[in-house]
């Protein structure tokens, strides 16, 4: 239905389409020629928020509720405000969001206070919502409990309050719910009171639960870009708890407003995880200026890329007006060339054509057996599919299309510089075999030539900054490529597990951005959502991957070797070529050889031997350049790395349902995350420095 709608707005504005930028203005309005691809629409910057804190049970919360509930709002403000003072730069945000997990105290206050801002609030729950409104009800009957897991009233006033409002929000509330353990933890809850007296059944629904919370509270800490927490400094002890999540978000990155449950108004920062250790050594001067910083960071740029707000949107905007090719150049091919006549896959001479997907057919394309998958995900929610066709697969196939291009200028340019350097030489010298001195002109303009074409490449490769768009645009695929797993298993990168750009911010500005839009799935997971998940998503693309990287081993070592050796044959001709000669000289000065004999041939040696180590310079050069031995081994441990998982994926697989949970699903969806985005870090990090240059 989703590709349908798009079907019919793409002919509506078939005859003419306008590209515009986050901030709105027009980038570029032409006709759509037959065949054209239109770029995706950049994805708004929102800022994303969670919330931690005391329930109403708790002494020092509910003594200070008040004044924790005026600077819980004055913060909210100074967030408003914050957002509000950087629409005249860069346009109108996506709604500010609000992540909690909906348990009576802080989590209602705040959602209280989300509501009448009209920000959105998601809550990834611990439990199914029943579940976790039994809990957080605080029933003192196991009769109550029933009812309420039932959802249906608990007799008691005040448990059927607590429900109600608890109901009340979750009923506007985008819910994510780990139900995947609700019968084991019902059981224990139900038994517990049943038996409250019972140390080893309230000991093990304690322990339960609390992995339970912690497991939410870490969904939350991935969604969020700033967490708040409203916590008397008292422990961190208590898993789940709130001084735990606290330490969590800061382990993971994410910047945290703690307000003293005791003493709200004295509100601090916290960056780092050690400054739990002295909180009050923590400066709480111009904390409204550093909170706005802090939200101005969040969804416009990061200053410590070193990045300015404008340089950052100059690459989003780049990206949405780049020309986009349905094919290959058969140009820029020199490099895949060079793969294709050494890397042993036996067909040399087979076609380098390719055909880049167009964003608006890659649904019923390469990504049809993501979004077929996720159809039959028990549970899904329907428009949350559409989106990740809209939202990340067309932004894949774009980024993806504009970067094979760049990686096709930059690194054919960049070997075809190579043997035009080589064939330049060999002119230069070729016209004594061949021609008189009269004669050289011809063979001096034809090296002019190669060398003014050398040149002009490289001119244009800077010009058009083709290594640093490619190293850009192939990490912003990178994330799409491999988001739709992730997405669909509600697994997130923490702030601090972006990885930072030396030069550029937008390509992670970027995927953050367009994958935090998305956000969470409407879904209350179950065992057979965990399974089906693994299976056929996680583990089917770990496979590709795993398998991709093993055919990758085996073809740069190919390259490597074959052009090594074909290198080394080239001096050991160079070396015949001029012992020959001498040999020659030697036997003219015998009497074995007339002069003359030997000055005929003297030129064809003088030639061949410029020509070999020309030739053996070049390939080295190539093989230098193009590093693939160092490649064929970062390709070689991704692909053991992603094998192990893989084997990991089995083993849980193997296991009954109820050994299926949610911690083990997302930590291997993060081990497989962790370890593409290594390889690709690895990658830039050899090429960076091999800007496109004349091969001297």
């Amino acid at each position: 239905a989703a590709r349908d709608r798009c079907g019919r707005v793409v002919a509506a504005l078939r005859s003419r389409i306008e590209v515009r930028s986050p901030q709105g203005q027009t980038l570029h309005s032409d006709p759509i020629p037959p065949g054209c691809a239109v770029a995706p629409p950049a994805p708004l910057a929102g800022l994303s928020l969670g919330i931690t804190g005391h329930r109403g049970s708790n002494t020092m919360f509910a003594a200070n509720w008040g004044r924790i509930e005026a600077v819980l709002a004055g913060i909210f403000d100074t967030i408003d405000a914050a957002i509000a003072v950087g629409l005249a730069d860069h346009g109108k945000p996506a709604p500010t969001r609000l992540h909690c997990l909906l348990a009576d105290g802080v989590d209602l206050m705040a959602n209280a206070a989300a509501r009448t801002r009209g920000w959105e609030v998601v809550s990834p729950l611990p439990f199914g919502l029943d579940l976790n409104i039994a809990i957080n009800a605080l029933p003192g009957t196991a009769d109550d409990a029933r009812a309420l897991l039932a959802g249906g009233e608990a007799a008691d006033a005040d448990v059927q309050a607590r429900a109600a409002a608890i109901r009340r929000a979750a009923a506007d509330a985008h819910l994510f719910e780990l139900a995947e353990r609700d019968d084991l933890i019902a059981g224990l809850y139900l038994d517990l009171l049943e038996m409250p007296s019972d140390n080893a059944r309230a000991q093990a629904f304690a322990a339960h639960t609390a992995e339970r919370v912690a497991l939410a509270g870490q969904v939350m800490i991935e969604q969020s870009d700033i967490i708040i927490g409203v916590w008397d400094g008292v422990t961190r002890a208590f898993v789940g708890g709130t001084g735990h999540t606290i330490a969590a978000a800061l382990e993971a990155g994410a910047p945290v407003v703690w307000i003293d449950a005791g003493n709200p108004e004295t509100w601090r920062i916290l960056h780092a995880p050690e400054a739990l250790s002295a909180p009050m050594l923590v400066s709480d001067t111009d904390r409204e200026a550093a909170l706005a910083q802090l939200v101005a960071a969040a969804l416009w740029a990061d200053p410590e890329e070193g990045a300015s707000k404008p340089a950052v949107h100059q690459g989003v905007d780049a990206l949405a007006s780049d020309t986009w090719h349905p094919h290959s150049s058969p140009w820029w091919t020199v490099y895949r060339r060079l793969e294709a006549l050494f890397g042993g896959d036996g067909a040399p001479f087979r076609s380098l054509r390719q055909t880049y997907e167009r964003p608006d057919r890659i649904a019923a394309g390469s990504g049809a057996p993501v979004i077929a998958v996720a159809c039959t995900l028990p549970g899904i929610d329907a428009d949350f599919i559409g989106r990740i066709d809209t939202d990340v697969l067309r932004r894949f196939a774009w980024s993806d299309g504009i970067s094979a291009q760049l990686s096709d200028g930059y690194r054919g340019g960049m070997t075809l510089n190579f043997i035009l350097s080589a064939t330049a030489i060999t002119c230069g010298i070729a016209y004594q075999p061949l021609a008189s001195s009269d004669q050289k002109w011809f063979f001096a303009v034809a090296e002019f030539t190669l060398l003014a074409a050398i040149l002009v490449i490289t001119w244009l490769g800077r010009k058009r900054r083709l290594h640093g768009r490619w190293f850009e645009t192939r990490r912003v695929a990178e994330y799409f490529r491999h988001a739709p797993s992730l997405l669909l298993m509600g697994v997130a990168r923490p702030p601090g597990r972006w990885p930072k750009a030396s030069e550029t911010a937008w390509p992670e500005y970027y995927a953050r951005h367009g994958l935090r839009r998305l956000g969470l799935p409407r879904v209350a997971l179950s065992a057979a959502y965990l399974r089906r998940a693994l299976t056929d998503l996680l583990d089917d693309h770990v496979v590709q991957q795993r398998d991709y990287h093993r055919a990758k081993v085996q073809r740069l070592t190919n390259v490597h070797h074959r052009l090594d050796r074909i290198s080394e044959a080239s001096f050991k001709l160079a070396v015949v070529s001029v012992t020959t000669y001498l040999l020659l000289v030697a036997a003219t000065s015998a009497g074995l050889m007339s002069e003359e004999l030997l000055h005929k041939a003297s030129k064809s040696f003088t030639f061949f031997g410029v020509f070999f180590p020309t030739l053996g310079a070049a390939l080295a050069g190539i093989r230098y350049f193009g590093d693939f031995e160092r490649f064929a081994a970062i390709s070689k441990v991704t692909a053991e790395k992603l094998d192990a998982v893989h084997t990991r994926i089995e083993l849980l697989l193997r296991a009954p349902d109820s050994g299926i949970d949610y911690a083990r699903a997302a930590e291997l969806a993060h081990a497989a995350d962790d370890i593409v985005f290594a390889e690709i870090e690895n990658w830039q990090a050899v090429f960076g420095g091999k800007h496109i240059t004349v091969p001297a």
